[in-house]
């Protein structure tokens, strides 16, 4: 029943990546024929469309679900594709303290850019 809900999990984030990286297809790849999410102009990467974008609380609330969802769906996925090769539970648990540290780390550690990063657009 626990892999279940893990299984289930991984499953719902790899819909909301497929989500928000159509959006990102759409704002950065297609944005230069719709002229959308250009709202300085120009190049959809350019310097002045990032810090107009960076500037916008939704963006940053993006950046930090598609980490979280994209951290998950990785980290879950190579866990069970370390367990299918028939490891001991020791080694299972290691790896599952292991993965849950390097998560949360990684997370924190982005969380932390892309606040910074919008707190940075706010004051330019």
């Amino acid at each position: 029943m626990r892999e279940t809900k893990y299984w289930t999990w991984h499953m719902f984030a790899g819909v909301i990546i497929l989500i928000l990286l159509g959006i990102h297809m759409i704002t950065m790849h297609l944005s230069t024929l719709l002229g959308w999410f250009n709202p300085a102009g120009g190049d959809a990467i350019g310097w002045d469309n990032l810090l107009a974008r960076a500037t916008l609380f939704i963006y940053a609330v993006v950046y930090i679900v598609l980490l979280g969802a994209a951290l998950y769906h990785g980290l879950y996925g190579f866990r069970t594709i370390l367990f299918e090769l028939g490891l001991k539970k020791g080694a299972q648990k290691f790896i599952n303290i292991l993965f849950i540290a390097a998560g949360i780390c990684l997370f924190a550690f982005g969380t932390w850019a892309a606040t910074k990063f919008y707190i940075i657009a706010q004051g330019a």
